[in-house]
């Protein structure tokens, strides 16, 4: 049973005086009835005048007895605190009379809170809601549940901590025990009276592992001037950071609160605290989905199409990518701010990927739209197919986050089988090359290509060549297959890269090498699953 009972009274009479609202009174009470504070603030405010009416030796209750989960708790001070008497210029306030209290909630009616600064009281009604569902609403998401977070000013904790050392002192001058030294989170109230309004607006439930996220960023104007004497007490606890515009976060606010003594708050900041100035202001409302992420396998067919943008300081090289080609029609589906491409591996501009194709992701972050049939991934597979003769796709598919996690599983165990077209400056005869097909799994030492060292440390890597079959062409020319580790250098396997990499063709044709079209015929990688035509 959630209830106020008579060990209340001076609590609910100090705050009512104080220009507390009535959830904030409740949550003082440690009151965990969520469908109490659902209740309309007028009827609160009834409620709480009639209870400071009724005799005080009877220990009734003013609320409904619900069957609620337990209730998160603020502690307001740390443990074993508070044993000496508190003082801020003066004495608090005595506890006021019933008549006294009334006085105090008619004139407090229309005012601001001084614990939640309006947050339990104005921000609750159905206007407030209303406005939240509209601006969910124009932004079109896809989404079946949510969940919804709040971001309150810093100043809040500060707050809450003033009222509580003057319920504190004023239980303490009355003689009363005071056993508890925390509260009902205001974030959690809040969301007690928002839920059932929000999913009722929305037409969908509340749920904590929605991906579809709901949030209101609440802002102050007087943060900064109520909270810097804790700068002052506490330096150490506030340091610019660079994604922050002030230094007055609600972690470095409670870390402070955490540090400073007592007597030190209370000769900088009043308690109970007095009315603010002004009102919250709901700074943003903001929507987002979970990423959604979309697998597969791309061909490569053309030699002057990079992976990924080829951009060097500053400038483009090339006018298209991969990664761009597939990702424009996605990201126009999905209607997602941004995305993350990644791959088993990859090519150079200059080669092509054949048979299967290459393994692919991408991550759509924030998407507006996340449901697809098999239908429509199909014709989206297509579309991006007819867009151009570069790439093609296939086995495209939803695919979760974890899943991604197969692709990258033992790369470099994995094998992939190349063609190359090779060039020698000695003429050769068809029996010069055959011995390469008898050689297997042949070991490789390769220091990191100087092609690539701008962008890749400097190390020595032991690459196998498992298989290798040539095939003559002309006295300069033959084509070799070569079955291989992943992570292996093919031209520099050809070339030698001036001797970075042992063994190599040319030393072991005994005479210069080079490569002149490499392609990639398959990429061992069982993943994604492929679906039917």
């Amino acid at each position: 049973m959630s209830s106020l009972t008579e060990k209340d009274r001076p609590i609910v009479q100090l705050l009512l005086n104080t220009g507390t609202c009535p959830r904030c009174i409740l949550r003082f009470c440690c009151v965990g009835s969520q469908m109490l504070y659902r209740h309309p603030h007028k009827d609160l405010m009834k409620d709480l005048q009639e209870f400071l009416k009724s005799n005080q030796e009877k220990e009734d209750t003013v609320c409904l007895d619900v069957a609620d989960p337990p209730c998160k708790r603020s502690r307001l001070e740390p443990r074993g605190e508070g044993a000496e008497d508190l003082s801020h210029n003066g004495a608090i306030p005595q506890v006021p009379s019933a008549d006294d209290g009334n006085a105090a909630m008619e004139s407090s009616a229309g005012k601001v809170c001084n614990v939640c600064l309006g947050i339990l009281q104005e921000f609750c009604e159905a206007d407030f809601v209303k406005k939240m569902c509209q601006k969910v609403n124009s932004a079109d998401y896809q989404f079946t549940s949510f969940v919804f977070s709040v971001s309150l000013p810093p100043q809040l904790s500060v707050r809450e901590r003033a009222a509580w050392l003057g319920v504190k002192q004023q239980m303490r001058n009355l003689g009363l025990p005071l056993a508890k030294d925390d509260i009902v989170q205001l974030k959690e109230a809040y969301k007690w009276i928002i839920h059932p309004q929000l999913s009722e607006e929305l037409g969908v439930p509340a749920d904590g592992k929605s991906l579809f996220e709901v949030s209101v960023v609440f802002s102050h104007p007087e943060t900064e001037e109520e909270c810097h004497f804790l700068a002052t007490a506490c330096p150490d606890c506030f340091k610019p950071a660079k994604n922050k515009q002030s230094v007055f976060t609600r972690m470095a606010v409670i870390k402070a609160l955490e540090k400073i003594k007592e007597e030190d708050f209370l000769k900088h900041f009043p308690c109970p605290p007095s009315s603010p100035k002004n009102l919250c202001d709901a700074l943003e409302i903001q929507c987002n989905n979970g990423a959604v992420f979309v697998a597969g396998r791309y061909n490569k067919y053309s030699r002057n199409l990079p992976q990924t943008p080829w951009i060097i300081d500053g400038e483009r090289k090339l006018e298209s990518s991969v990664e761009e080609l597939i990702s424009e029609h996605l990201m126009a589906e999905f209607k997602a701010d941004s995305f993350n491409f990644s791959s088993s591996g990859r090519e150079d501009v200059d080669v092509r990927t054949l048979g299967n194709g290459r393994p692919f992701a991408i991550e759509l972050v924030n998407p507006r739209r996340i449901r697809f049939t098999v239908e429509e991934m199909k014709r989206l597979q297509q579309a991006i197919n007819d867009s151009s003769d570069k790439i093609q796709v296939r086995d495209l598919q939803l695919v979760t986050r974890s899943a991604i996690g197969r692709m990258k599983e033992g790369e470099e165990e994995k094998t992939k089988t190349y063609s190359a077209l090779i060039w020698t400056d000695k003429a050769i005869q068809r029996e010069d090359i055959a011995f390469l097909d008898d050689i297997k799994e042949l070991k490789l030492d390769q220091k990191t290509p100087l092609r690539v060292l701008h962008r890749r440390p400097l190390a020595m890597r032991c690459r196998l060549i498992h298989t290798m079959k040539s095939e003559f062409i002309d006295e300069h020319h033959f084509r070799l297959h070569l079955k291989t580790q992943a992570g292996t250098y093919i031209k520099e396997f050809v070339h030698g890269d001036f001797g970075r990499t042992k063994p190599n063709i040319g030393s072991l044709l005994n005479r210069t090498a080079d490569i002149l079209e490499l392609d990639v015929e398959s990429v061992d990688v069982d993943w994604p699953p492929s679906l039917a035509d």
